[in-house]
């Protein structure tokens, strides 16, 4: 049987068929790929989840300034603007005239209870030696904001601004005024305890090592000088008298950069954000390994370690068992501050945080005990 057509085009049936399922083929699969075309759209258009984890976010400052004018009733023209992103995140708040510092604290880096106790042993030296920086009370008698950041609950404290300067090329004559101020920070911190972290033998020192070691695994000498000086400084510890050194809250950090000098108002500390239970003469032995660490001349150096020390002992005494520990607890505090530095790798600035930091680290420390000439093997 042939079709015949009006352009004498034929066709047999078995070809009618045969071009039938050609074109149902053709128009069912592009038919099917503007489907999926369709639904790879739809599905590209989904966001994948409502909120991208983060590890920690910037705070927008502009954001963070209506907060606080609105918190702490300041005025309209309140600025707000990033000063420092590092353990914590520091804003610079100006109502006219009037500077505060706002602290943004890491996400569960400290707990509620931490900062709580932290900002009681500032209201206490505001009372007693007044010589540091304290926390502004908001309009609803709070000191503690609570910010819900990306990553979760993030705490905030807006703190008095410290008046004067920093600088770690200060005098001599500063460098009494600093000893003697930090003195009558520790009258009134002796016998002062928080529930906060009490500074020992394992915290400081033995569990630093084993992260050190954890995160520095190529650096087989630097480890090595580690260890041995972490066995060392547990046995010291562990041996203090505790009748006959003096224990209670302490700083932790007392550095030319946690503190201002001013020439009417004298010395201010600030950054209470290490503050626990210790012997108080750890924040004294801190301050004498930063001063060698910014000062290369050990002449100076020398001068203004005195010089520090006669202000410190023109209010308060340091005892024999205390002025022994010198030489050996800031090197149980820097082993502590390496191992923070590993375990913040990932929240700021890490570039610097090589196998050559470490040695870097390591050195100051060989130089500290080089100085003191201290024997840490018997070998």
């Amino acid at each position: 049987m042939r079709i015949y057509k009006k352009n004498s085009l034929i066709l047999s049936p078995c070809q009618i068929f045969e071009l039938y399922l050609t074109l149902f083929y053709f128009l069912g699969k592009n038919n099917w790929n503007i489907q999926f075309m369709t639904d790879v759209q739809k599905t590209n258009n989904k966001p994948m989840i409502e909120k991208f984890p983060t590890l920690n976010s910037t705070l927008a400052p502009n954001e963070l300034g209506k907060l606080i004018q609105q918190k702490y009733g300041l005025s309209e023209k309140t600025e707000c603007k990033i000063f420092r992103l590092g353990m914590n995140h520091l804003y610079i708040v100006k109502n006219g005239l009037i500077n505060y510092v706002f602290r943004v604290y890491t996400h569960n880096l400290r707990t509620k209870l931490e900062i709580e106790e932290e900002l009681r042993l500032l209201l206490h030296l505001k009372e007693t030696s007044g010589q540091i920086a304290y926390p502004i009370v908001d309009k609803s008698n709070q000191f503690i904001q609570e910010i819900e950041a990306s990553e979760g609950k993030r705490y905030g404290v807006l703190f008095s601004f410290a008046k004067g300067t920093k600088t770690a090329k200060f005098t001599e004559q500063t460098s009494f005024l600093i000893g003697q101020s930090l003195a009558r920070v520790h009258q009134s911190t002796d016998n002062f305890e928080l529930r906060r972290i009490s500074y020992n033998a394992e915290n400081l020192v033995q569990n630093s090592f084993l992260k050190a070691k954890a995160f520095y695994s190529k650096n087989t000498c630097e480890i090595e000088f580690l260890e041995n000086l972490s066995i060392f400084l547990t046995e010291k510890i562990n041996n203090i008298n505790r009748q006959k050194v003096r224990f209670g809250s302490i700083h932790l950090d007392v550095w030319f950069d946690n503190l201002h000098i001013d020439d009417e108002e004298g010395i201010t500390f600030f950054d209470f954000d290490f503050c626990g239970n210790g012997y108080l003469c750890f924040d004294i032995s801190y301050f004498l390994y930063q001063l060698l660490a910014t000062n290369l001349n050990e002449e100076e150096y020398q001068i203004k370690a005195s010089s520090f020390l006669k202000g410190y002992e023109s209010v308060i005494q340091i005892s024999n068992e205390e002025k022994e520990l010198l030489h050996y607890a800031c090197l149980a505090i820097m082993l502590y501050y390496i191992r923070i530095q590993c375990e913040r790798f990932d929240y700021w600035t890490n570039l610097f945080l090589n196998e050559d930091h470490l040695k870097r680290m390591v050195g100051n420390l060989k130089r500290w005990i080089n100085y003191n000439k201290i024997e840490i093997f018997s070998t």
